[in-house]
């Protein structure tokens, strides 16, 4: 079976502490909810959640949607955005099937970021990592006044903004994702074509903004 990866980035470093990261948890809940009762998610999404502040974690390797539980989250330290763009370019040669002559491969990942600062490390190295192996739709998210669009921007030419890290933008942010892994799930099971960018997506509600 081809699976559709999906790799979610989520900055936990310190400024996301108290209510930023209570929306984030709850966020999560609400995505995973709505892909397990998603039949087209449950056939070929795979879900994998890596975590970044001081030090970058892969919380949840990629797992089938079914078998995902909540993973704990706590806010603290720095933003190592460039080690967690590296961490999610290995995770990806090492978890994704690539096609061969023998097998059709998975389908290429979709990766949605989300950060609320700048990086605190060298993100260009992690940049030219992460460019160095395919990917699907790229969604960078910067959510609330402090975080950097145009760091986002490098790694990714879809970057969209909320206005605020409270409860509402976020949890709105996770919907949208989730109803973009169901519809690039059904698209490839109805005509075995691949999300390529942000006009495969379903429109973003209005708590998100598209940074152009």
């Amino acid at each position: 079976m081809r699976r559709l990866p999906v790799y979610l980035l989520l900055d936990t470093s310190g400024s996301m502490y108290g209510e930023p990261i209570e929306a984030v948890k709850n966020g999560l809940n609400v995505l995973l909810s709505a892909l397990k009762s998603d039949p087209y998610a449950l056939e070929t999404a795979y879900i994998s959640i890596i975590t970044f502040n001081s030090k970058v974690e892969q919380i949840v390797p990629l797992t089938e949607i079914n078998a995902v539980t909540e993973p704990s989250l706590t806010a603290s330290g720095c933003t190592e955005m460039g080690h967690a763009l590296s961490k999610v370019a290995e995770c990806i040669s090492n978890e994704v099937v690539k096609t061969s002559a023998e097998q059709k491969g998975d389908w290429k990942p979709m990766v949605f970021i989300m950060t609320d600062g700048g990086p605190t490390d060298d993100v260009d190295k992690g940049i030219q990592d992460f460019r160095a192996v395919k990917t699907g739709v790229v969604v960078a998210c910067a959510a609330g006044t402090s975080a950097d669009t145009k760091v986002l921007k490098k790694i990714t030419e879809n970057v969209v903004s909320l206005d605020s890290t409270d409860s509402e933008s976020i949890k709105a942010f996770f919907k949208w994702v989730s109803a973009s892994v169901s519809s690039g799930s059904q698209k490839i099971e109805e005509s075995g074509a691949e999300s390529s960018g942000m006009d495969d997506l379903p429109p973003p509600p209005d708590e998100i903004n598209v940074v152009v």
